[in-house]
């Protein structure tokens, strides 16, 4: 196989929902190697779900894959659901998650919000994490969530005035707020909307160079509405976390394995905060793609994931 290219499709070995409270189950599938080294897989959004195609990083013959639905997202149940959803929550579900599949300890796979996550799981459980493989950081504080709301349209303003154009022009003042809001109008055709106009908006901005093939193209109404009521949600709350609090808490995991791919050209999650993070983490590798924007499957940041599994087999099994 060529390492640039995504290793062969494969089915779920075993899958299931996990009840983790009262409200929520999500969905975890596995494939790969039973015996192999464990590696969770972290979807971005939050709200985006995984995809068939994210099983394609990993050796299956070396690897234990996780993957699973975060909370509201993909097949979890109930779908685009807000409440009792929180980056706490989500941590504590990949903990229970780990425990349900007795695993000790594993390597996190995360990019966009999937790095967010991973950078605060491994922060929480240090102990539990055989090191890291991140792409696309977004440390998730106030100037990443105004970058992405106001900042993006410098680069894409197409994308901003359709964003914009179904708000009216009070909503536009506050366009995170009035988003929201519409996202949970009890009215399904006024969510329906404001779903796909987010969503698009999202898209538009991933990639380098226009290339529908290139992203996961969320058709589906009811992803559409995931991605865009949670990340709404989320934002309007800072994320649930404090101002620098990934950087405040990163000594813990400094000591960890880690390899962070950057596109140059990302303008959903910048490269500052690429940059930042590395600052503070000087062990990491660091992979900035010099002809890529956000997405994973632009070919420069699938090849370089696929190779950071590759190279990372040598260090989870020293």
């Amino acid at each position: 196989m060529a390492l640039a290219e995504l290793y062969p499709a494969t089915e779920p070995r075993t899958s299931g929902f996990l009840s983790v409270s009262r409200l929520h189950e999500i969905y975890w599938e596995e494939i790969g190697n039973p015996c192999g080294v464990p590696v969770i897989f972290l979807h971005g959004g939050p709200g985006a779900g995984i995809a068939p195609i994210h099983r394609r990083f990993f050796d299956p013959n070396f690897y234990r894959v996780i993957l699973f639905d975060q909370r509201g997202a993909g097949k979890s149940r109930p779908r685009a659901e807000i409440r009792e959803n929180t980056t706490q929550d989500l941590i504590s579900d990949i903990e229970k998650l780990r425990k349900f599949l007795a695993i000790e300890r594993w390597l996190v796979f995360g990019g966009s919000w999937g790095s967010t996550l991973g950078l605060v799981y491994g922060e929480t459980y240090p102990e539990r994490c055989l090191g890291f493989i991140l792409r696309g950081i977004f440390l998730g504080e106030q100037r990443e969530i105004d970058w992405f709301i106001n900042g993006m349209g410098n680069f894409f303003p197409e994308a901003k005035q359709r964003f914009l154009s179904i708000l009216s022009e009070k909503e536009q003042k506050n366009p995170l707020f009035s988003y929201l809001q519409r996202l949970q109008d009890p009215n399904p055709a006024v969510q329906s909307q404001a779903a796909r106009a987010w969503s698009l908006y999202e898209q538009s901005c991933s990639t380098l160079r226009p290339a529908d093939s290139l992203s996961l193209n969320f058709s589906d109404i009811g992803d559409q509405l995931s991605l865009a009521r949670l990340e709404a949600h989320y934002f309007v709350n800072k994320n649930f976390l404090s101002e620098n609090e990934i950087i405040k808490n990163l000594a813990c995991i400094q000591n960890k394995p880690a390899t962070i791919i950057q596109g140059r050209y990302d303008v959903v999650c910048p490269i500052i905060s690429a940059n930042m993070l590395v600052s503070n983490w000087p062990s990491a590798q660091y992979k900035v793609i010099s002809d890529a924007g956000h997405s994973a499957l632009e070919p420069g940041i699938k090849r370089e994931l696929v190779l950071a599994t590759e190279m990372m087999k040598k260090v989870v099994s020293a």
